[in-house]
């Protein structure tokens, strides 16, 4: 079985919206201490759920008109931002009109992983920005490897979607696709850090406004209804989403009034499905009764373990 048919097996690639537009050479500033500041306001504190990235961490300030963020030489205006919506579709147009600080996020990103890239290469002015960001992620994420204890585990857990192939024959696929989401995972664990070692600043005014449009979704309501929510992120057609349905409907039943269940079609919400860092489906998230993650699984979830991480949550 050949790595093709094997990520068909552990789950379709969704079209996710990427637009992250890389600048020149800045310098943000550091902060003094390892600690998080805590004689500022911090967005994580004040907009709980907003962000999953670097602006966690981002200081809370009133700008100047028309600017959202600042951090050292780094600036992202709003025109920025709408530069990037306005040519947008219609019906794309309303996610990202409601994802607005998402997209923020992500232009912020792109301009301060260049920074550090800068610093940490020699500089070689033949080198794009796109290219020494890549570079950059590459030496960031060096290292990862997968254990064959992990690669068995996977394939124990996916047996039945890989249509009785012998652990030998999927075994590279299997390392493939592990050490390549080990290295996104190593990867946003950094992005999510890197908004500690670096002073960055949003206009408050603009994130309370975001805050209320990019939480109406139903997956951040699930979150803060106090009940423990699973989220299967699939779509029509996919032979192992549609293969989770029917388990989904028994869950809802023998679960009712204490689990939410909520699907997103992510062909449908794609930009809720990238907010949730989704790169793969099917993929089941499970959040306690106070909306944090506790377990996520990609590919094809079996009841019998869908229940026992349930029971684990104490359901």
């Amino acid at each position: 079985m050949n790595n093709t048919r094997l990520r068909k097996h552990a789950g379709a690639r969704p079209l996710v919206l990427a637009s992250i537009l890389l600048a020149s050479l800045v310098q943000p500033a550091a902060w003094p201490s390892e600690a998080w500041p805590t004689d500022m306001a911090v967005l994580e504190q004040a907009f709980p759920g907003l962000s999953s990235g670097p602006l966690r961490a981002a200081v809370l300030v009133d700008m100047p008109d028309g600017l959202l963020l600042k951090s050292g030489a780094v600036e992202i205006r709003r025109a920025e931002i709408m530069d990037i919506v306005d040519p947008v579709g219609s019906e794309l147009r309303a996610q990202l009109d409601d994802n607005l600080f998402f997209l923020l996020e992500h232009k912020a990103i792109g301009k301060l992983l260049l920074v550090q890239a800068r610093k940490s290469m020699p500089i070689d002015e033949n080198l794009s920005d796109e290219e020494a960001v890549k570079r950059y992620l590459i030496q960031v994420v060096k290292g990862i490897s997968v254990s064959e204890a992990e690669m068995k585990a996977y394939y124990e857990s996916n047996r039945e979607m890989l249509g009785g192939a012998l652990f030998e024959q999927v075994q590279s696929g299997i390392r493939d696709l592990l050490t390549e989401k080990k290295r996104q995972e190593a990867a946003d664990d950094y992005l999510r850090n890197l908004g500690r070692e670096i002073i960055i600043e949003i206009d408050r005014t603009w994130v309370a406004e975001q805050y209320g449009r990019a939480m109406n979704n139903p997956v951040d309501q699930a979150r803060k209804s106090g009940l423990a929510t699973m989220v299967e992120f699939g779509a029509t057609g996919c032979i192992p989403c549609d293969m989770m349905q029917p388990i989904l409907d028994r869950l809802k039943k023998q679960y009712g009034g204490r689990l939410n269940i909520v699907f997103v079609h992510v062909r449908k919400n794609q930009i809720l499905g990238a907010r949730y860092g989704i790169r793969a489906i099917p993929v089941q998230v499970f959040f306690d009764g106070r909306g944090k993650e506790f377990f996520r699984h990609e590919g094809f979830f079996a009841e019998e373990k869908i229940k026992a991480t349930l029971a684990k949550m104490g359901l």
